[in-house]
């Protein structure tokens, strides 16, 4: 049996970024950190977080007045903003710079007077944060169908935006809908969906084309992650999303000639490299690594931290 390894996998800039951010504000300012969410969607990553001293909350009304907060990779609304700073709690924002530009294009055509709509899935920390961003004239769809249904109230002055870690073809057939049903809709300058979701998504294609299955390591929790398992289904290979090596079932990878790896943007490589020890085990022999592009993306930290005071 051959291992292909898809590249890019694993850690994607912003959740770099986000982590890194954790650790240092840890290092800065002392344990207990709270943090608003799961800083990313990866049980590995929170649960070596934790163990260092930072505290996850879903709601601000868990974090005492007074308290560093630390705003998750995925985003916030405003009023999570606005009681943060009614409670005098010390903000970090570790927001992905990706998901901030999205805020940023939602803001200006609200003050353009556009009505607007965001492609996303429902009650994912990211489309709540991004809704947040505006009191009203906000619709979400998550499918064609959602277009069919959609009732908006100004059809010539519309704008979208979407989520960022959305599969790139599901999205291409929802702006296709909408263009269809309100010739003339606004779109984002740039693609909304981030560089590393379609980098991995695209090395998934590529892996597709020589394994019989495919492994892709992250949580359930993932958007990122699942998008890149739905997509190995479409392309008509047998594809498992794992926390680890120990979700592997044995029946998986019988009598098999090649398994895929991948990884979602929040999970990191050691994963990898245990999953790869564990196929070894079971009798693969060789590894090889499938590169579709070379990343070197890189966000600035918050310069709370570039310029970190004493606790």
């Amino acid at each position: 049996m051959k291992i292909y390894l898809g590249n890019p996998r694993g850690f994607c800039a912003g959740v770099d970024r986000a982590i890194e951010i954790v650790q240092l504000s840890l290092k800065t300012y002392g344990a207990p950190i709270y943090v608003r969410h799961e800083i990313v969607h990866s049980r590995h990553v929170v649960n070596s977080l934790r163990e260092r001293g930072a505290v996850f909350v879903e709601e601000l009304d868990e974090v005492p007045d007074g308290s560093l907060v630390i705003f998750s990779a995925h985003g916030v609304a405003k009023e999570v903003w606005e009681e943060a700073k009614r409670r005098n709690l010390k903000i970090i924002d570790a927001t992905c710079p990706l998901v901030i530009k999205v805020h940023n294009e939602v803001n200006r055509d609200y003050t353009n007077e556009y009505e607007l709509i965001l492609i996303g899935h429902a009650g994912h920390p990211e489309v709540v944060g991004t809704l947040g961003q505006i009191p009203d004239k906000f619709h979400l769809v998550s499918s064609v169908e959602d277009v069919e249904r959609l009732q908006v109230e100004r059809p010539d002055h519309l704008s979208y935006v979407t989520q960022t870690t959305l599969s790139v073809d599901e999205c291409r057939d929802i702006v296709e809908a909408l263009n269809q049903r309100f010739p003339g809709i606004k779109g984002p300058h740039q693609e909304d969906i981030c560089y590393a979701t379609q980098n991995r998504q695209n090395a998934v294609k590529e892996l597709a084309k020589s394994v019989d299955v495919m492994l892709v390591i992250g949580s359930p929790n993932s958007s990122n992650s699942n998008r890149l398992r739905e997509l190995a289904e479409r392309c008509k290979i047998p594809s498992y999303l794992i926390d680890s090596y120990k979700d592997i079932c044995p029946e998986w990878i019988e009598n098999i000639n090649a398994v895929g790896i991948t990884a979602g943007a929040s999970a990191p490589e050691v994963l990898v490299t245990e999953v790869v020890r564990f196929l070894k085990d079971f009798g693969a022999d060789d590894v090889e690594e499938l590169t579709v592009t070379e990343e070197d993306v890189e966000f600035l930290l918050p310069r709370e931290l570039l310029m970190p005071q004493r606790k």
